[in-house]
C-alpha cells in the first residue's frame, strides 16, 4: 500500500471513478463480445459525446461558484440554429457564421450573467427562464423545420486527423504523433514537479508513474490509430483536448480560476478578501454560454443540420458528468480533469448499454441509478477516517 501511494499519491479515494470507468470499460467489453474496445467504437464514443463533455467543462466552473445552468442545452441549440439560418439566409461564409453563433452564445450567457451577478438572481431562476426562453426561441425562429447546416462544419462535429507520412507505422501518424506530444509532455511536467518539489522525494515513484500513463497513452494512441482507413483520432476528441488544457491551466494556474473556487468555498470571506464576486459570476456564467455555442456548433457539424429539438436534455448529462466527477453540490470543489472522468463513466455507461441491447427507457433509469450510487460511493470515500477501494485491496502494514 506504501508504494502505491508513492506512485499515485496519497489521496487514493481520488481515483474511485477512474476504476469505475475502467471497469465498466472491460465489463461491458467482456459482455458484448468485444465490441466495446474497439477502434471504431473508441472514435464514435469521443466523436459523439465531445459536445457533451465541452458542456461539462462549462458546468464545472458553475457548479464551483455555487450555481447551476439549466439552460445550455437551449442556448446549444439556438446558437446552432442562428448559425445554420444566417449561413443560409444571409449568405454569410461558414466561418462568419461559427463567428456569429460564438458571438450569440456569449451575449446570452453575459444577459444571464447580468441577472446573476447585478440582481442577485440565483443561477438556477436565471437559468430556468433562460432555458424556456431560448427553447421557444430555436423552434420559433426555425419554425419546426431543421435547417441544412454547411458541408465545412463537419469536421467540427465529425472530422477526423488527416493521413501522412511512411505508412510502415501501421496506423494514422497524426494520431501517432499525437500520442508521442502526449507522452512527452506528462513526462516532462512530471520531472520538472519533481525537481521543482522542496521536499527530497524518491525519483523512481515518478519514473514508474511516467511508464504507466505512457502505457495507458501508447494503448488509446494505438486503438484510434488502428481503425479503418480514413479514420483516427476525431476532430471533436482534439478540440475537447485542447479545451481541457485550457481550461486546466484556468483554473488551476490563474487568478480568475483561484476566485472561482474562493467564491465557492465562502463567498462571504472571498468578497472581503478583495474577490470581485460579482465579476467572478458574470464571466463565469458568460463562459458557460459560450462553451454552449460552441456545444451546438460541434453538434451541427456532426449532424449536417441544426433542428428545432437539439439541446433536449444536454444539460442534464453535463451536471451529472460534473457530480460524478466529485464536484460538491455547495460549490467550491471539482476539477476540469475529474469532470471528464465523470463524463466518460456516462459515455462508456451510455454505449455500454447500447451494444447489449437495452433501450432508452430502461437506460436512464440505470444511469439515474448509477449517479446516485457514484455520487453516494465518491461521499463515503472521501469522509474523513474512510479507506478507498484501493486501500481496502491493499491495507497498509502497522509499523
Amino acid at each position: 500500500m506504501i508504494y502505491i501511494k508513492k506512485i499515485f499519491g496519497d489521496k487514493l479515494q481520488d481515483y474511485t471513478m477512474v476504476l469505475a470507468l475502467v471497469a465498466l470499460a472491460i465489463i461491458f467489453n467482456i459482455i458484448s463480445g468485444g465490441k466495446m474496445i474497439t477502434s471504431s467504437n473508441f472514435q464514435n464514443l469521443i466523436s459523439g459525446n465531445a459536445y457533451v463533455m465541452v458542456l461539462a467543462i462549462g458546468m464545472m466552473m458553475v457548479i464551483v461558484i455555487g450555481q447551476i445552468d439549466l439552460s445550455v442545452g437551449s442556448v446549444a441549440g439556438f446558437s446552432g440554429m442562428v448559425m445554420a439560418i444566417a449561413v443560409r439566409d444571409l449568405g454569410l461564409t461558414w466561418w462568419v457564421g461559427v463567428l456569429l453563433s460564438l458571438a450569440v452564445g456569449a451575449t446570452i450567457g453575459a444577459w444571464q450573467g447580468f441577472w446573476l451577478a447585478k440582481l442577485g438572481i440565483p443561477g438556477f431562476i436565471t437559468t430556468l427562464g433562460g432555458m424556456m426562453i431560448f427553447r421557444g426561441g430555436v423552434i420559433w425562429i426555425s419554425r419546426s423545420i431543421s435547417v441544412p447546416a454547411p458541408r465545412e462544419l463537419k469536421i467540427f462535429g465529425a472530422g477526423h486527423l488527416p493521413e501522412w507520412g511512411p505508412a510502415f507505422t501501421g496506423m494514422n501518424n497524426s494520431t501517432l504523433l499525437l500520442g508521442i506530444i502526449a507522452i512527452t509532455a506528462f513526462a516532462f511536467t512530471q520531472l520538472r514537479k519533481h525537481n521543482r518539489s522542496k521536499k527530497t522525494k524518491e525519483l523512481w515513484p515518478v519514473l514508474v508513474r511516467i511508464a504507466l500513463v505512457s502505457v495507458v497513452i501508447g494503448y488509446l494512441t494505438w486503438i484510434f490509430g488502428t481503425g479503418r482507413p480514413g479514420t483516427s483520432f476525431p476532430v471533436p476528441g482534439l478540440i475537447l483536448v485542447v479545451l481541457v488544457l485550457i481550461y486546466h491551466t484556468i483554473t488551476t494556474r490563474t487568478t480568475f480560476g483561484r476566485h472561482i473556487y474562493a467564491v465557492g468555498g465562502n463567498k462571504s470571506a472571498a468578497a472581503l478578501s478583495g474577490v470581485n464576486v460579482q465579476k467572478t459570476y458574470f464571466l463565469t456564467m458568460l463562459n458557460m454560454s459560450f462553451l454552449a455555442a460552441l456545444a451546438g456548433i460541434m453538434f451541427v457539424g456532426r449532424s449536417n443540420a441544426a433542428g428545432p429539438s437539439d439541446g433536449i436534455g444536454w444539460e442534464l448529462d453535463a451536471i451529472a458528468s460534473v457530480f460524478i466527477g466529485g464536484a460538491a453540490v455547495s460549490g467550491g470543489v471539482g476539477t476540469i480533469i475529474a469532470t471528464m472522468v465523470g463524463g466518460l463513466v456516462m459515455t462508456v455507461l451510455n454505449s455500454g448499454l447500447m451494444l447489449m441491447g437495452v433501450g432508452a427507457d430502461r437506460t436512464q433509469v440505470i444511469k439515474g441509478l448509477v449517479l446516485l450510487a457514484a455520487v453516494g460511493i465518491d461521499v463515503f470515500n472521501k469522509k474523513e477516517g474512510r479507506q478507498s477501494i484501493i486501500g481496502r485491496l491493499f491495507p497498509a502494514k502497522s509499523k
